[in-house]
């Protein structure tokens, strides 16, 4: 194994909360921006408010898909730093980089060529579009810059580099919290743009991210320097990416493509539910940071032991991994079900909304556990390069359980169909994925990734 494979060494448990704790902190950082957005836009009014919730869903899902190119080079760095091979790492870091700028370039193309055919099928009123337009033009053309930082932390995460990671996120949060109010509202005589400037203040803390990952990398082992690819066999490393990458990006984006066409069914029901479902959401985002974090982190851990040949190490690190979820699951679920009403009063004072929000804690957090264990499983496949089955559990769990659900149930019990799809798919979910994930580290790294090329 490679000396700067520094998992593979010492305590499960202690690598568990050194990575973890400073995931944590960054991720919670990310989510609050996500609260702060609500919290300016909702001072706008409810009909943008509403606009939100129909972009919540698709930016999840965007950033999902570059979560996934994070995820790819993770794991081709992590896995090849513990079989010792670090100029196989550099070099898929180096590639990494650029093929998470090329998919940024596509995808943001795309967004912007398709919006409205987009949110019309997600059943966005003609009154919305507009708004919908003012935040995602901009966003869509900040794609190339949201993949190349989320490629960078990428590289930071395979060499176990979480106090990094974290400090990035913060830079990024930061900045968001200090342009918000100037960019939305408006501050010092300014008027804001509205909704328009929750998306350039995000587009700005991309940027920052970028040059705050470049500098953190010049402190590791691993150097960007681009001109390395004409080094790199481009099938291979594509290949290696890519048969992670692509499952994974997908595997984390059909939450919130589940989510969307939730949103959509929940949209017959009222602008109330859609604006108290989609405030509610952002509040649920912010609770499960611990479980994001976790499926963060838990990666470079099992990665780095399972290229080390180590899988006895991998298997107790999802253990941990998952007797945490539970708790933390359950703790956090009483805590949302109790105090509902209260957390709604900060997103908004229409009683309607107040109501929809409450209603759908009060079912939908009793499946923070399942949720907790689907994704930490998850990102273990991943690391291991099991993509594929970590994507089938995803797909599984929004196809057969979650929209089925809520789509027959939906004219008997109305909201509360929606509310209830997403807690039984949770609870499935994660069932589901910790009997998977148990199974695949209990047979050894010898039938996952020893098959993949070198190079």
């Amino acid at each position: 194994m490679s000396e700067t494979a520094k998992l593979t060494k010492g305590s499960i448990r202690g690598h568990l909360v050194t990575q973890t704790l400073p995931m944590i902190i960054g991720v919670a950082a990310i989510m609050s921006v996500g609260l702060i957005d609500a919290y300016f836009i909702g001072q706008l009014g409810s009909a943008e408010l509403a606009a939100v919730s129909f972009i919540f869903p698709i930016t999840i899902a965007l950033s999902s898909l570059g979560v996934g190119v994070m995820v790819g080079i993770n794991s081709v760095i992590a896995r090849a730093l513990g079989e010792g091979d670090e100029e196989r790492a550099e070099r898929r870091a180096n590639f990494g980089v650029v093929f998470a700028l090329t998919t940024g370039i596509v995808l943001g193309l795309a967004l912007y060529l398709l919006l409205d055919p987009l949110f019309r099928l997600m059943q966005a009123s003609d009154a919305l579009l507009p708004l919908i337009r003012d935040y995602m033009q901009p966003y869509s053309l900040g794609m190339p810059v949201l993949l190349t930082q989320m490629g960078l932390q990428g590289v930071l995460r395979g060499q176990g580099e979480a106090r990094y990671v974290s400090l990035i996120s913060i830079t990024y949060s930061v900045l968001n919290w200090i342009l918000d109010p100037i960019l939305i509202t408006g501050a010092f005589g300014f008027g804001g743009f509205g909704i328009a400037g929750a998306a350039y203040a995000t587009i700005a803390g991309f940027l920052v991210a970028i040059l705050v990952a470049l500098f953190f990398i010049r402190r590791t082992s691993i150097a960007i320097h681009p001109t390395r690819i004409r080094e790199c066999d481009l099938a291979a490393s594509s290949k290696a990416i890519i048969g992670v990458a692509g499952p994974a990006a997908f595997s984390n984006a059909i939450n919130p493509i589940g989510l969307s066409v939730l949103t959509a069914l929940l949209a017959s029901q009222g602008e109330d539910a859609v604006a108290g479902f989609g405030a509610a959401g952002r509040l649920q985002s912010f609770a499960v940071v611990p479980l994001l974090a976790l499926s963060g982190s838990i990666g470079a851990i099992v990665g780095q032991n399972w290229g080390a040949n180590r899988a006895d190490r991998s298997r107790l690190a999802m253990y941990w991994a998952g007797l945490f979820c539970v708790g933390y699951g359950i703790i956090t679920a009483l805590i949302l079900f109790l105090f509902g009403d209260w957390f709604a009063d900060f997103f908004t004072d229409d009683e309607a909304v107040i109501a929809q929000f409450s209603r759908y804690l009060e079912i939908s957090v009793w499946g923070y556990a399942g949720f907790g264990l689907l994704i930490t499983a998850n990102g273990a496949l991943n690391a291991v390069d099991r993509a594929s089955l970590a994507l089938a559990q995803s797909a599984a769990r929004v196809f057969l359980v979650m929209l089925p659900f809520g789509w027959l149930l939906r004219s008997a019990w109305g909201e509360d169909a929606i509310y209830g799809a997403e807690l039984v798919a949770n609870l499935a979910g994660g069932v589901l994925a910790a009997l998977v994930v148990w199974w695949v580290l209990k047979n050894g790294p010898q039938g996952a990734g020893s098959g993949q090329t070198k190079r």
